[in-house]
Protein backbone atom coordinates (compact mmCIF):
# COMPACT_ATOMS: atom_id res chain seq x y z
CA UNK A 1 0.00 0.00 0.00
CA UNK A 2 0.90 3.66 -0.21
CA UNK A 3 1.35 4.91 3.36
CA UNK A 4 2.12 8.27 4.90
CA UNK A 5 3.68 8.80 8.31
CA UNK A 6 3.52 12.21 10.02
CA UNK A 7 5.91 12.88 12.91
CA UNK A 8 9.37 11.39 13.23
CA UNK A 9 10.15 11.65 16.92
CA UNK A 10 11.68 8.92 19.04
CA UNK A 11 8.59 6.77 18.44
CA UNK A 12 7.54 7.74 14.92
CA UNK A 13 10.97 7.46 13.30
CA UNK A 14 11.42 3.71 13.96
CA UNK A 15 7.71 2.95 13.45
CA UNK A 16 7.84 4.48 9.97
CA UNK A 17 11.02 2.53 9.37
CA UNK A 18 9.26 -0.76 10.10
CA UNK A 19 6.50 0.17 7.65
CA UNK A 20 9.02 0.95 4.92
CA UNK A 21 10.15 -2.67 4.93
CA UNK A 22 6.70 -3.71 3.67
CA UNK A 23 5.06 -0.70 1.98
CA UNK A 24 5.80 2.50 0.08
CA UNK A 25 6.06 5.23 2.73
CA UNK A 26 6.11 9.00 2.44
CA UNK A 27 6.99 10.94 5.58
CA UNK A 28 6.50 14.45 6.90
CA UNK A 29 8.20 16.03 9.90
CA UNK A 30 8.03 19.59 11.18
CA UNK A 31 11.85 19.68 11.05
CA UNK A 32 12.36 18.89 7.37
CA UNK A 33 15.96 17.73 7.76
CA UNK A 34 14.78 14.81 9.87
CA UNK A 35 12.36 13.70 7.15
CA UNK A 36 15.13 13.98 4.58
CA UNK A 37 17.42 11.87 6.77
CA UNK A 38 14.72 9.24 7.27
CA UNK A 39 14.10 9.04 3.50
CA UNK A 40 17.80 8.53 2.85
CA UNK A 41 18.03 5.81 5.49
CA UNK A 42 14.88 3.90 4.55
CA UNK A 43 14.49 4.63 0.86
CA UNK A 44 11.10 6.31 1.17
CA UNK A 45 9.92 9.75 0.13
CA UNK A 46 9.38 12.96 2.09
CA UNK A 47 7.08 15.93 1.56
CA UNK A 48 7.11 19.55 2.77
CA UNK A 49 3.54 19.58 4.16
CA UNK A 50 1.15 17.02 5.66
CA UNK A 51 -1.25 17.64 2.76
CA UNK A 52 1.35 16.83 0.13
CA UNK A 53 2.58 13.82 2.09
CA UNK A 54 -0.97 12.44 2.34
CA UNK A 55 -1.86 12.77 -1.35
CA UNK A 56 -2.58 9.34 -2.82
CA UNK A 57 -2.09 7.49 0.47
CA UNK A 58 -4.31 4.56 1.40
CA UNK A 59 -3.56 5.11 5.10
CA UNK A 60 -2.05 8.14 6.82
CA UNK A 61 -0.52 7.51 10.25
CA UNK A 62 0.63 10.11 12.76
CA UNK A 63 2.60 10.27 15.98
CA UNK A 64 3.07 13.88 17.05
CA UNK A 65 3.15 15.74 20.36
CA UNK A 66 -0.22 16.96 21.66
CA UNK A 67 -3.72 18.12 20.75
CA UNK A 68 -2.54 21.27 18.96
CA UNK A 69 0.15 19.39 17.03
CA UNK A 70 -2.42 16.85 15.89
CA UNK A 71 -4.81 19.56 14.72
CA UNK A 72 -1.93 21.24 12.87
CA UNK A 73 -1.09 18.14 10.82
CA UNK A 74 -4.71 17.18 10.08
CA UNK A 75 -6.77 20.33 9.52
CA UNK A 76 -6.41 23.51 7.50
CA UNK A 77 -5.24 23.99 3.90
CA UNK A 78 -1.93 22.22 4.49
CA UNK A 79 -3.33 19.50 6.77
CA UNK A 80 -3.45 15.85 5.82
CA UNK A 81 -7.24 15.79 5.54
CA UNK A 82 -7.01 18.28 2.64
CA UNK A 83 -4.78 15.90 0.67
CA UNK A 84 -6.48 12.58 1.42
CA UNK A 85 -8.82 10.98 -1.10
CA UNK A 86 -12.35 9.86 -0.36
CA UNK A 87 -12.41 6.69 1.74
CA UNK A 88 -8.80 6.97 2.91
CA UNK A 89 -7.95 6.16 6.52
CA UNK A 90 -6.19 8.26 9.18
CA UNK A 91 -4.62 6.44 12.15
CA UNK A 92 -3.49 8.57 15.08
CA UNK A 93 -0.83 7.13 17.41
CA UNK A 94 -0.46 10.36 19.41
CA UNK A 95 -1.55 10.46 23.05
CA UNK A 96 -4.13 13.24 23.06
CA UNK A 97 -7.45 14.02 24.70
CA UNK A 98 -10.48 11.96 23.79
CA UNK A 99 -12.16 15.28 23.01
CA UNK A 100 -9.82 16.18 20.16
CA UNK A 101 -10.04 12.60 18.92
CA UNK A 102 -13.82 12.78 18.59
CA UNK A 103 -13.55 16.26 17.04
CA UNK A 104 -11.20 14.96 14.34
CA UNK A 105 -13.22 11.77 13.88
CA UNK A 106 -16.23 13.95 13.04
CA UNK A 107 -14.15 16.21 10.78
CA UNK A 108 -12.79 13.19 8.93
CA UNK A 109 -16.26 11.71 8.48
CA UNK A 110 -17.50 15.01 7.06
CA UNK A 111 -14.80 14.75 4.38
CA UNK A 112 -15.55 11.11 3.55
CA UNK A 113 -12.51 9.86 5.47
CA UNK A 114 -12.06 7.29 8.24
CA UNK A 115 -10.33 7.91 11.57
CA UNK A 116 -8.94 5.51 14.19
CA UNK A 117 -7.40 6.64 17.48
CA UNK A 118 -4.56 4.25 18.29
CA UNK A 119 -2.30 5.48 21.11
CA UNK A 120 0.72 3.32 21.87
CA UNK A 121 2.59 1.98 24.87
CA UNK A 122 6.00 0.36 25.06
CA UNK A 123 8.40 3.27 24.89
CA UNK A 124 11.24 3.93 22.50
CA UNK A 125 12.52 0.35 22.83
CA UNK A 126 9.08 -0.99 21.91
CA UNK A 127 8.97 1.22 18.83
CA UNK A 128 12.48 0.24 17.74
CA UNK A 129 11.85 -3.48 18.29
CA UNK A 130 8.35 -3.52 16.82
CA UNK A 131 6.85 -4.56 20.15
CA UNK A 132 4.28 -1.88 20.92
CA UNK A 133 0.93 -2.32 22.61
CA UNK A 134 -1.74 -0.43 20.66
CA UNK A 135 -5.18 0.42 22.06
CA UNK A 136 -7.73 1.57 19.49
CA UNK A 137 -11.03 3.34 19.11
CA UNK A 138 -13.15 3.91 16.02
CA UNK A 139 -15.40 2.12 13.56
CA UNK A 140 -14.86 -1.63 13.30
CA UNK A 141 -14.36 -1.62 9.52
CA UNK A 142 -11.78 1.17 9.76
CA UNK A 143 -9.94 -0.70 12.50
CA UNK A 144 -9.97 -3.88 10.42
CA UNK A 145 -8.21 -2.00 7.60
CA UNK A 146 -5.65 -0.47 9.97
CA UNK A 147 -4.80 -3.55 12.03
CA UNK A 148 -2.58 -5.41 9.49
CA UNK A 149 -0.47 -2.28 9.08
CA UNK A 150 -0.18 -1.63 12.82
CA UNK A 151 0.75 -5.26 13.46
CA UNK A 152 4.04 -4.55 11.69
CA UNK A 153 5.29 -2.78 14.83
CA UNK A 154 2.96 -4.22 17.47
CA UNK A 155 3.04 -7.15 19.85
CA UNK A 156 -0.63 -6.52 20.67
CA UNK A 157 -3.21 -4.45 18.84
CA UNK A 158 -6.85 -4.34 19.95
CA UNK A 159 -9.98 -2.28 19.30
CA UNK A 160 -11.50 -1.28 22.64
CA UNK A 161 -14.59 0.55 21.39
CA UNK A 162 -15.92 3.55 19.50
CA UNK A 163 -14.02 6.75 18.74
CA UNK A 164 -12.07 7.95 21.78
CA UNK A 165 -11.91 4.53 23.45
CA UNK A 166 -8.27 4.12 22.51
CA UNK A 167 -7.32 7.41 24.11
CA UNK A 168 -9.33 6.66 27.24
CA UNK A 169 -7.56 3.30 27.53
CA UNK A 170 -4.20 5.06 27.19
CA UNK A 171 -5.24 7.22 30.16
CA UNK A 172 -5.73 4.03 32.18
CA UNK A 173 -2.22 3.01 31.12
CA UNK A 174 -0.67 6.26 32.32
CA UNK A 175 -2.63 6.22 35.57
CA UNK A 176 -1.31 2.74 36.33
CA UNK A 177 2.28 3.67 35.41
CA UNK A 178 2.28 6.74 37.65
CA UNK A 179 1.38 4.72 40.73
CA UNK A 180 3.74 1.88 39.84
CA UNK A 181 6.77 4.12 39.34
CA UNK A 182 6.15 5.96 42.60
CA UNK A 183 5.75 2.66 44.45
CA UNK A 184 8.98 1.31 42.96
CA UNK A 185 10.81 4.54 43.78
CA UNK A 186 9.69 4.37 47.39
CA UNK A 187 10.68 0.70 47.65
CA UNK A 188 14.19 1.40 46.36
CA UNK A 189 14.52 4.45 48.59
CA UNK A 190 13.39 2.42 51.60
CA UNK A 191 15.82 -0.39 50.76
CA UNK A 192 18.71 2.06 50.59
CA UNK A 193 17.80 3.68 53.91
CA UNK A 194 17.52 0.22 55.48
CA UNK A 195 21.04 -0.65 54.32
CA UNK A 196 19.93 -3.29 51.81
CA UNK A 197 21.32 -4.10 48.37
CA UNK A 198 18.62 -2.67 46.09
CA UNK A 199 19.48 -4.97 43.18
CA UNK A 200 19.28 -8.05 45.40
CA UNK A 201 15.97 -6.89 46.86
CA UNK A 202 14.45 -6.42 43.42
CA UNK A 203 15.80 -9.77 42.19
CA UNK A 204 13.72 -11.43 44.89
CA UNK A 205 10.55 -9.33 44.94
CA UNK A 206 10.30 -9.08 41.15
CA UNK A 207 9.50 -12.80 41.05
CA UNK A 208 6.50 -12.34 43.33
CA UNK A 209 3.38 -10.21 43.40
CA UNK A 210 5.39 -6.96 43.29
CA UNK A 211 6.80 -7.69 39.83
CA UNK A 212 6.09 -5.26 36.99
CA UNK A 213 7.47 -4.00 33.67
CA UNK A 214 8.83 -0.96 35.47
CA UNK A 215 10.66 -3.14 37.97
CA UNK A 216 12.14 -5.38 35.28
CA UNK A 217 13.17 -2.58 32.91
CA UNK A 218 13.96 0.43 35.08
CA UNK A 219 15.49 -0.82 38.34
CA UNK A 220 19.11 -0.90 37.13
CA UNK A 221 19.05 2.61 35.67
CA UNK A 222 17.28 3.94 38.76
CA UNK A 223 19.90 2.44 41.07
CA UNK A 224 22.60 3.89 38.80
CA UNK A 225 20.93 7.33 38.97
CA UNK A 226 20.67 7.34 35.18
CA UNK A 227 17.62 8.98 33.62
CA UNK A 228 18.79 10.28 30.24
CA UNK A 229 16.53 7.90 28.29
CA UNK A 230 12.97 6.69 28.01
CA UNK A 231 9.69 8.60 28.32
CA UNK A 232 10.22 12.20 29.42
CA UNK A 233 8.67 13.68 32.55
CA UNK A 234 7.36 16.63 30.49
CA UNK A 235 5.37 14.23 28.31
CA UNK A 236 4.13 12.28 31.31
CA UNK A 237 2.80 15.46 32.89
CA UNK A 238 1.05 16.29 29.63
CA UNK A 239 -0.59 12.85 29.69
CA UNK A 240 -1.52 13.05 33.37
CA UNK A 241 -3.13 16.46 32.82
CA UNK A 242 -5.39 14.79 30.27
CA UNK A 243 -6.18 12.01 32.74
CA UNK A 244 -7.02 14.43 35.55
CA UNK A 245 -9.15 16.69 33.34
CA UNK A 246 -11.07 13.69 32.02
CA UNK A 247 -11.53 12.33 35.54
CA UNK A 248 -13.06 15.65 36.53
CA UNK A 249 -15.44 15.48 33.57
CA UNK A 250 -16.63 11.92 34.24
CA UNK A 251 -16.62 12.03 38.04
CA UNK A 252 -13.71 9.61 38.60
CA UNK A 253 -11.45 9.91 41.65
CA UNK A 254 -7.69 9.82 41.01
CA UNK A 255 -6.02 10.86 44.30
CA UNK A 256 -2.76 8.93 43.73
CA UNK A 257 -2.46 10.17 40.15
CA UNK A 258 -2.96 13.77 41.27
CA UNK A 259 -0.28 13.35 43.94
CA UNK A 260 2.26 11.75 41.59
CA UNK A 261 1.61 14.49 39.05
CA UNK A 262 2.80 16.98 41.67
CA UNK A 263 5.85 14.81 42.36
CA UNK A 264 6.68 15.02 38.65
CA UNK A 265 6.29 18.79 38.93
CA UNK A 266 8.99 18.67 41.62
CA UNK A 267 11.23 16.74 39.21
CA UNK A 268 10.69 19.41 36.57
CA UNK A 269 11.78 22.06 39.09
CA UNK A 270 14.95 20.00 39.61
CA UNK A 271 15.69 20.43 35.89
CA UNK A 272 14.44 16.96 35.01
CA UNK A 273 11.76 17.70 32.44
CA UNK A 274 13.53 15.53 29.87
CA UNK A 275 14.46 12.78 32.34
CA UNK A 276 12.75 9.40 32.20
CA UNK A 277 9.63 9.00 34.33
CA UNK A 278 11.55 6.69 36.68
CA UNK A 279 13.35 9.80 37.96
CA UNK A 280 10.81 9.96 40.78
CA UNK A 281 13.49 8.15 42.78
CA UNK A 282 15.89 11.08 42.31
CA UNK A 283 13.33 13.33 43.97
CA UNK A 284 13.44 11.12 47.06
CA UNK A 285 17.23 10.96 47.10
CA UNK A 286 17.96 14.66 46.59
Amino acid sequence: MNLTFLGLGVMGYPMAGHLAKHHDVTVYNRTASKAEGWAKEHGGAHAPTPREAAEGADIVLACVGNDDDLRAVTTGPDGAFAGMTDGALFVDHTTVSAGVTRELYDAAKAKGLNFVDAPISGGQAGAENGQLSIMCGGDQDAYDRAEPVMQIYAKLCRRIGESGAGQTTKMCNQIAIAGLVQGLSEALHFAQKAGLDGAAVVEVISQGAAGSWQMSNRTKTMLDDHYDHGFAVDWMRKDLSICLATANDIGASLPVTALVDQFYKDVQKMGGGRWDTSSLLKRLRD
